[in-house]
């Protein structure tokens, strides 16, 4: 799916004023949901495959370093470009904090991507070892975010 499809399934969405749209094409799913629906329900929009849109800024050289997981560690890495966040809005708690334990399918942040909030998942279960994006900082698909110790 390209990003003039998932243009056009969100002017769907908004033309026939509904609250969400899910779509599944083989290992793509993507779920949108109006601003409005995400606010009242309390739940940001979830894309669960890689989609492709420009950085809003580009990544600072550092990004783009290898991380090599130390141990049995784990390296949590962004399924697609966008903005990063690691709390669901300003002045609100981050997600997860160094040293936090996680299980998977718990939220770790949200990257934005064409102003629709994607949340991030653990893909494991463990301690937060080390996150490696600042809060609102470009990020490009596959780079590493979050360093997880697997319980």
């Amino acid at each position: 799916m390209d990003i003039a499809q998932i243009k056009k399934l969100i002017q769907l969405l908004n033309d026939n004023n509904l609250g969400e749209l899910k779509i599944k094409e083989g290992d793509f799913k993507i779920t949108i949901r109006h601003k409005d629906y995400a606010k009242s329900s309390g739940v940001a929009s979830v894309i669960s495959a890689p989609a492709v849109a420009a950085p809003t800024s580009a990544p600072s050289p550092e990004s783009k370093k290898e991380v090599t997981p130390t141990g049995n560690s784990q390296v949590i890495k962004a399924p697609m470009i966008g903005t990063f966040y690691r709390a669901a809005g300003e002045g609100k708690e981050p997600f997860v904090k160094v040293g936090d334990k996680v299980k998977k399918g718990d939220v770790l942040c949200i990257i934005e991507a064409m102003k629709l909030f994607n949340e991030i998942q653990s893909e494991v279960s463990g301690k937060i070892v080390k996150v490696m994006v600042d809060n609102a900082q470009a990020v490009e698909y596959d780079q590493p975010l979050f360093l997880v110790e697997p319980n």
